[in-house]
This record gives structure tokens, C-alpha cells and sequence, in this order.
């Protein structure tokens, strides 16, 4: 799958800008960070269920935020 952006006037900095929130939507650096090393299903687990916590925290400290 081809990433494409067009330079406007000239402008670089934009474009690569563009660029790496392409990427980034697309997931691709993620995708990398997972492949680069094998990690046991156990371990896969016990990371997922530490995110999971985490982001439940998150969202729970954002209602509350809101109720106030």
C-alpha cells in the first residue's frame, strides 16, 4: 500500500508532517515496535489486561472530570 502526499509551494516541512500522520493512522509504527521481538502469549496477555486497566482508569478520570 502506497503513501502518497503532495509538496505545496514548495513547503517540505508540511508534506512530511502529513506524511508521518498518514503512517501513523495506518498504524504502521505500532505495527513495527510489535514485530520486533517475539513475546509469549502469557505475557501478551498480562500487557493487554495492564492497557486495558489503564485506559479504564482513563476514561473514568475524564467522566469524572466531566460530571464536575
Amino acid at each position: 500500500m502506497a503513501t502518497q502526499v503532495t509538496v505545496k509551494n514548495g513547503n517540505l516541512d508540511m508534506a512530511l508532517k502529513k506524511f508521518k500522520q498518514k503512517v501513523a493512522r495506518d498504524g504502521v509504527p505500532s505495527e513495527c515496535k510489535k514485530r520486533e521481538c517475539y513475546d509469549k502469549p502469557g505475557v501478551r496477555r498480562r500487557n493487554a489486561k495492564k492497557e486495558g486497566i489503564k485506559n479504564s482508569r482513563k476514561r473514568d478520570k475524564k467522566e469524572r472530570n466531566n460530571r464536575d
